[in-house]
């Protein structure tokens, strides 16, 4: 069975009621990965990492990587823990115009086609077409919808250049499966305050389907669209700073209603991050078959950095031959020389900017662990701590959870297994609202 085809399998389970279906992983982080493949190897489940356009792109992203090295990138973790690449889909996440959105349409449309191209030619699998947001020379203010049918008239051309794109592959290579709609906000899931989350209504999305299949009919594109598996929607969930908008069923049920009647469709749920695990399985329940989740796993591996400072700190104390990492004090510094990952997305003072830099339920703190500077701070913090045994008793006050894995024999108390670990925390509730466990 390929990639494609055990991804369709758990698509048509949900949609015939069984609860199954599959969490999508979007980082480039390595300890992230590694710990996503990790619990996929336990598992014996399929594993789904996405990039985001962002993130990867032709241009190299704020990772550094295009889809043909964010392919080989994760194809090498999976690798080096043992599992095979026939377990591994790889997805492309906003798909569009939203980097370049401040260019007119013209030149951002056609970076989009470049971005679209390279994850097919990649050997990406799921593809998410999204054009919703304006760009420079679009009528209208920056606050203002874009146009449904110039929306639609986008994607689909975004569709053709995938096509075109697989064809070029090698004969017998399966061809992309795709997810259309976007969830509101625009990529990031960063909620301002307290503010109300809306449910994307019945009618709203059947006028997205409408519009979209009538789309690609007229383009030719009809066998395109029999591989069209998702819809991305707003279910109610939400997170900012310091505050989460738990999924709540009864919100969401006429959606799920809906889409029982839509041949071979569920629906995507993005910003799913920091939701409980009982939220999580009724989303998979109600036909909310994929869920993304991104920055909440760059929490749980800031976090568990966190913890390794105070470690070693405490370990480090009133010695001058050792260089301690200073992470945090790092990652303050390189994010004040670089505000525009968080600047628009973080409000208050400067008390409150500083904590929701280091704490903030959005983590826009993951644009930063991949420049240089980071990168020789966490591999100080792991020589620092790898050269040195960590006494449980600080284990216990700083990662009491993997205290309890240690302390049993189940987990070596290694600085980059405990990080791992942390995360396998997070994405365990994924596995078991999926069905995975």
């Amino acid at each position: 069975m390929s990639v494609t085809e055990a991804l369709l399998r758990v698509v048509e389970a949900n949609r015939r009621g069984e609860h199954e279906g599959i969490y999508s992983i979007c980082s480039a982080e390595r300890l992230v990965l590694e710990a996503g493949i990790q619990q996929a190897g336990r598992d014996g489940s399929l594993v789904c990492i996405e990039s985001t356009c962002n993130q990867v792109n032709q241009l190299g992203g704020y990772s550094g990587m295009t889809p043909s090295a964010f392919r080989a990138f994760v194809g090498s973790v999976a690798a080096e823990r043992g599992l095979p690449g026939s377990r591994i889909v790889l997805g492309g996440d906003h798909l569009g115009p939203y980097v370049w959105r401040a260019e007119p349409a013209t030149s951002a449309m056609a970076k989009a086609h470049d971005l679209v191209r390279g994850c097919v030619l990649a050997g990406y699998t799921k593809i998410h077409l999204d054009t919703s947001m304006r760009c420079a020379d679009d009528p209208g203010d920056e606050r203002s919808a874009l146009d449904e049918g110039v929306a639609t008239e986008r994607m689909v051309e975004l569709a053709r250049t995938a096509e075109s794109a697989h064809a070029e592959l090698p004969e017998g290579a399966p061809p992309p499966l795709y997810v259309i709609g976007t969830e509101v906000p625009i990529p990031g899931g960063e909620l301002a305050g307290g503010a109300e989350v809306s449910v994307t209504s019945v009618a709203d999305v059947e006028r997205t389907l409408t519009l979209a299949r009538e789309g690609f009919r007229s383009a030719g594109l009809e066998v395109a669209w029999e591989r069209v598996i998702a819809v991305v929607v707003q279910p109610g969930v939400e997170f900012g700073d310091a505050v989460v908008h738990d999924y709540e069923p009864a919100r969401a049920r006429e959606l799920s209603t809906f889409v029982e009647g839509q041949p071979h469709l569920v629906f995507e749920a993005h910003s799913t991050d920091h939701q409980r695990a009982d939220a999580l399985r009724a989303m998979i329940g109600d036909h909310f078959a994929i869920l993304k989740v991104g920055p909440g796993l760059t929490f749980s591996m800031r976090e568990a950095l966190f913890a390794l400072e105070a470690i070693e700190l405490e370990l480090l104390a009133g010695r001058d031959d050792v260089e301690p990492s200073r992470l945090r004090e790092v990652l303050e510094a390189t994010m004040l020389a670089h505000p525009e990952h968080w600047r628009p997305y973080h409000h208050g003072d400067e008390r409150e900017l500083r904590l929701a830099r280091a704490f903030s339920y959005s983590d826009r703190s993951r644009y930063s662990w991949a420049r240089p500077e980071l990168r020789q701070a966490v591999a100080r913090l792991v020589a620092n701590l790898s050269e040195r045994p960590i006494p449980p008793t600080l284990l216990s006050q700083f990662l009491p959870s993997a205290y309890e894995a240690v302390r049993s024999g189940a987990l070596d108390a290694r600085p980059e297994e405990l990080v791992r670990h942390h995360v396998l925390g997070t994405i365990d509730p994924y596995a078991s609202a999926c069905g995975m466990r």
